[in-house]
């Protein structure tokens, strides 16, 4: 058994969170769409948008997804989506995507999106991730410009309940050498395990290219379990829901203490990245069994029990958020300091679908940043 004991208690004050280096593993496209463009796209494209002005729609989404369902949280892309359908606007969003992450310190991040999802007007699948790619490429030369280097990378997602999870794999790896560097499934969970896309995945395998699965958000632990078993996951997407395998027992003497079924300590053993994203995973429901707030979150439990726990926004637009507010919220909640904030961004670093020098370059990058401001704050 692992004991478990409190956070240290040594809150953050007066540090420029924003500055510091971040990693995003966990963010999507569709999911962080500026609403303003939402607005000029959809004027432009004959789309319906419920309010006329930016922060009035930015209001609409949060609202529209504090419903407590992933179900309901995912209608909520029918509009973001569907300003989506051009190569224009997938160019633009996908440029003004990698802008937003610079701008919040942003290093290195991975993108995920699923191609299938934008071809309403008869761009191809090929056509939609080469898109993308310009966008993406057009941000990371406007970042330079600003002084921020960046590096991203497309996950390519396969929507679970479609018929296309091969065909998406098979996209995915033609793209390999041009910006796509993992594949990923996604959409309603219960009763979409990873089995159901086991061809996609025995492709994958073969090709030995990286996977993250959406699993343990909106259904348990024998969804983790298909996405290990079946999906050949790396990493798991959100995965908050690991912490049901977690048994926590109170000795005679008060001491709590924690017991990993087999699923959890496979994971927590072999160091799989979770990638969390605390303000969704309220959002959606995925914490009900803990609680309704985010000093609730199991986040907390993971991370003392050493599992590699990873901080992410899973969507900006929807949940208002950036990784500069979720390590705060975060920090806030547990009495998070520097040095724990270090630790999932290592985490993140040492989680992304990149080469090792990469992955090293991108922790020294990391540590040396963290060092500074651990020094001016010694000072």
């Amino acid at each position: 058994m692992n004991p478990v004991t409190s956070a240290d208690e040594s809150p953050l004050s007066g540090v420029d969170l924003r500055a510091l280096p971040k990693i995003s593993l966990h963010d999507h496209l569709d999911g962080g769409v500026r609403p303003a463009t939402i607005i000029e796209l959809g004027e432009a494209n004959g789309v319906d948008v419920p309010v006329s002005d930016p922060d009035g729609l930015a209001d609409w989404f949060y609202t529209q997804c504090n419903a407590g369902s992933l179900v309901e949280y995912l209608k909520t892309f029918d509009l973001s989506i569907a300003v989506m359908q051009t190569e224009e606007g997938l160019v633009r969003i996908a440029r003004e995507f990698v802008q937003d992450l610079a701008a919040d310190g942003v290093i290195y991040g991975e993108v995920r999106w699923a191609p299938e999802q934008h071809l309403t007007r008869g761009l191809s699948l090929d056509a939609v991730v080469e898109a993308v790619q310009e966008g993406i490429e057009l941000g990371i030369k406007d970042a330079a410009h600003a002084g921020s280097d960046i590096q991203i990378g497309q996950l390519v997602t396969a929507m679970r309940h479609a018929d296309r999870g091969l065909e998406i794999a098979e996209l995915a790896v033609r793209h390999r050498e041009r910006g796509v560097v993992g594949f990923d499934i996604a959409g309603a969970e219960a009763g979409f395990p990873a089995s159901k896309q086991r061809l996609a995945f025995d492709y994958l395998a073969a090709e030995l290219f990286p996977v993250t699965v959406h699993a343990g958000e909106a259904d348990g632990i024998e969804s983790i379990r298909s996405a290990l078993l079946d999906g050949r996951a790396l990493r798991l997407g959100h995965g908050v829901r690991i912490a049901e395998d977690i048994f926590i027992e109170r000795d005679d003497a008060e001491s709590l203490y924690a017991t990993l079924g087999p699923v959890a300590e496979w994971v927590r053993d072999r160091k799989i990245p979770l990638e969390l994203s605390p303000q969704s995973n309220l959002q959606t429901g995925a914490i009900a069994a803990w609680g309704e707030e985010l000093e609730d979150h199991p986040f907390d439990l993971l991370y003392q029990l050493d599992f590699a726990v990873t901080v992410n926004v899973d969507n900006r637009t929807m949940s208002d958020t950036s990784l500069t507010k979720e390590l705060a919220l975060l920090s806030e909640a547990f009495d998070y300091d520097l040095t724990d904030l270090e630790t999932f961004q290592l985490n993140a670093a040492a989680a992304t679908f990149q080469p090792l020098e990469i992955r090293e370059a991108l922790a020294d990058r990391i540590s040396e940043a963290f060092d500074e401001f651990l020094d001016d704050d010694e000072d």
